[in-house]
């Protein structure tokens, strides 16, 4: 089941053009890489189009649609980065704040010259891409972060890591005094209007949760552990997602507080290889060439540090940019990216993971379509 759906029956000239762009750009990737199923939704100035390929489950068959379930991986960080602007919008917290100052269990530890600054943009100074096997309790994470010896000194190097965005989550959750899940789940998610976005997903809602597929082509789904809530844990779907676009693009209206909290993570604090790094999305000039943005989102931007140069004074919200973020799990691949002056943007969730290279170039090609 390979065909695209779109809005509703007798589809505008609009829609017809938007899901020819969709279709040819998504169709070959999802064919070469056998990808299950994908929801695809686009924003145009907040007219939405959603386009429906293959399947939520193999078995039983079940077709994905604009409410499937998807995980989200690191999409999910910009979530936690926004609770921890959120918190500074409330006076909870700075994000010039060292880490001890939240953590007294930390105080003495190389985190007490860390900013709350540097765990949302990757430059705590060489945290590993991921938490150690071995860590596997609260009591093991906290002797954990600790011990951690950085090998740089903070914000000179960007490493991307799920230990700094994971301790970001746990900082702003503390500094707001309630759990991370309980501020996402009842207090952020639904301040952005989004209905059906999870940290755990109810008991109700898994007939609407998709089975994600390995390199097997095996179902699988994310396993409970230290940090997945704050790093790579939410489930969303394609209408949530695109209403998050553009709440990110200030098209959408929410409440005064969070909609400052969402535009501060679209301050640029530091150069990077080829992007300009937020609080977690990632930023190019507008217009961009395809190369600079497939550099930016490389096996080795995620791997490996990366210099980095501060941004003096920080630069402030921009609209000719490109802004970014993949996400990824065992079973499952997601992609945003929007482009505020023109209004536009793409959400791209699937159940399997594919290279971040194949989801920028679709991206890509549909926004350049859009933007002509």
């Amino acid at each position: 089941m390979l065909g695209g759906l779109s809005g509703a029956f007798g589809a505008s000239p609009e829609d017809a053009r938007v899901r020819q762009l969709v279709d040819e750009a998504v169709k070959p990737v999802i064919e070469q890489y056998g990808i299950p199923g994908m929801a695809v939704a686009v924003t145009i100035a907040g007219e939405h189009h959603f386009f429906e390929y293959g399947l939520a489950s193999k078995k039983p068959r079940i077709a994905v649609t604009r409410d499937t379930l998807f995980e989200l991986g690191s999409i999910s960080k910009t979530f936690t980065a926004t609770l921890a602007t959120y918190a500074e919008v409330e006076g909870k917290l700075s994000l010039t704040d060292s880490v001890g100052e939240h953590m007294p269990e930390l105080k003495g530890s190389a985190l007490d010259a860390v900013r709350v600054l540097d765990l949302a943009t990757h430059t705590t100074g060489g945290f590993p891409l991921q938490l150690p096997d071995d860590v596997k309790n609260q009591k093991q994470l906290v002797a954990y972060y600790r011990g951690w010896k950085p090998q740089f000194e903070p914000g000179t190097h960007r490493s991307y890591a799920n230990p700094s965005a994971g301790l970001l989550g746990i900082v702003a959750a503390k500094a707001m005094g309630s759990s991370f899940k309980v501020l996402m789940e009842e207090k952020l998610f639904p301040q952005l209007g989004l209905q059906r976005t999870y940290i755990d997903v109810p008991k109700g809602e898994m007939k609407s949760y998709a089975w994600g597929y390995n390199r097997q082509d095996k179902p699988v789904r994310v396993t409970p552990a230290l940090l997945a809530h704050e790093a790579y844990g939410v489930k969303s779907n394609a209408v949530d997602m695109i209403r998050y676009v553009d709440v990110n693009m200030g098209i959408a209206i929410v409440p005064g507080p969070v909609a400052r909290a969402v535009d501060a993570t679209h301050v640029g604090y530091f150069r990077a290889g080829e992007i300009v790094q937020d609080l977690i999305w990632e930023q190019y000039p507008y217009p961009v060439a395809l190369d600079r943005m497939l550099a930016g989102n490389s096996p080795e931007m995620a791997r490996s540090a990366t210099p980095a140069k501060a941004i003096e004074p920080p630069m402030p919200p921009q609209a000719d940019v490109i802004v970014n973020k993949t996400g990824s799990t065992g079973g499952f691949g997601a992609y945003v990216a929007y482009i505020p002056a023109k209004k536009i943007g793409i959400v791209m969730l699937a159940n399997k993971f594919y290279p971040n290279a194949e989801r920028v170039k679709a991206a890509y090609a549909v926004l350049s379509g859009l933007a002509e």
